[in-house]
């Protein structure tokens, strides 16, 4: 067993999500139709492609998209579909907090499935119109637990200057990682993986309409012995995923580790939690972390249903899953939920919430 975090609690007022904005790519698409584009013939692979609990899910591609694309096919498709999805959920953001782009002082984005100089924020600012002085940061390779740690750096910046208000996006196209071997690996990460972005806007405002919570602090478990379970690897200059078996069974221990330290700290138990916010990385992921937290179906009722009509976005699926919970929770004054994701590194990240 690992030793509890010794870290404090940093005593600041809470920081307000004041909106969340979603966005896919237009094109949706069943688990049929993937395994058909994927270019798989094995009916071993089609009953793993059915047996997902995943209906749809969303790719940035054309109609006619050819399965053999080069590795500057894939990463000009990333940065295409990076580009319009992460646009269209700041977009939605800024129109759900009444907000214009010109009032956002602090802007970060987090995103693992390609790379493009200047990155992606620093062209959605010329893009967008954000202000000559907007402040600019990037968060790269964290994978699907890379939502969390970038929230924690929006809010230590309005912690910062309190007056000031921050913009982060996650935004993914894993449909440009593709990599069709019949590795477990891969067919896995083809099986489940879509694309995706959210954002969040955080400010120290007293919370906007639709009683969308604070986040009151932020745990991490990094356990680096396992870094080489989960990530992306260079073959044939491509990506190709790292999806190891024992993944599912590490999710479990890993997230346990973080949960308890992070309720420890602020004197809380498992069971003053109302809402589990957990990123839906797979069905067995869901199930192992279910067994180790001792929670309901009820409870995981909003992770599964991201998983079902999305699939696993990455970094932003947590997003979806807390929007999940916002608008069909029935959430009430005073409730606490915990934010978990996992990811590379191999690191647990979680974040308590309030109500």
């Amino acid at each position: 067993m690992h030793r509890q975090s010794k870290r404090r609690n940093r005593h600041f007022a809470p920081i307000g999500i004041q909106a969340i904005g979603l966005a896919n790519p237009p094109r949706r698409f069943t688990q049929d139709e993937t395994f058909q584009m994927a270019g798989y013939t094995s009916p071993r692979i089609l009953n793993i492609f059915r047996n997902c609990d995943i209906d749809f899910r969303h790719f940035y591609v054309e109609p006619s998209q050819i399965r053999q694309e080069t590795p500057s096919d894939l990463n000009n498709r990333y940065g295409r579909g990076a580009m319009e999805t992460g646009c269209r959920a700041v977009a939605s953001c800024l129109h759900a907090a009444q907000t214009k782009v010109t009032d956002i002082d602090f802007f970060v984005v987090c995103t693992s499935t390609g790379y493009v100089c200047p990155d992606i924020g620093s062209r959605l600012v010329a893009h967008l119109g954000f202000r000559h002085d907007i402040q600019r940061a990037a968060m790269l390779g964290l994978g699907c637990a890379g939502a969390v740690p970038t929230l924690r750096l929006a809010c230590d910046f309005v912690h910062a200057y309190p007056k000031r208000t921050a913009l982060m996006l996650a935004v993914e196209i894993c449909s440009a990682c593709y990599f069709v071997d019949d590795t477990m690996d891969t067919v896995v990460g083809n099986a489940i993986c879509g694309d995706g972005a959210a954002a969040f806007i955080i400010n120290g405002k007293s919370a906007a309409p639709g009683l969308k919570p604070k986040i009151v602090d932020f745990e991490s478990y990094v356990d680096s012995r396992h870094i080489d379970k989960v990530g992306f690897e260079h073959r044939d200059d491509k990506l190709r995923i790292i999806l190891a078996h024992a993944v599912r069974d590490l999710a479990g221990p890993m997230i346990e580790g973080a949960v308890d330290a992070l309720l420890t700290r602020n004197g809380l138990r498992r069971a003053d939690i109302r809402f589990w916010v957990a990123h839906p990385g797979g069905r067995k992921v869901i199930d192992n972390v279910q067994r180790h937290l001792g929670l309901t179906d009820e409870q995981l009722r909003f992770s599964r249903a991201v998983l079902r009509n999305y699939g696993n976005m990455s970094s932003p699926t947590v997003m979806f899953a807390l929007d999940e919970v916002i608008r069909t929770g029935n959430t009430e004054p005073g409730d606490f939920g915990v934010m978990v994701a996992l990811g590379p590194g191999m690191a647990a990240e979680a974040a308590l919430l309030k109500w």
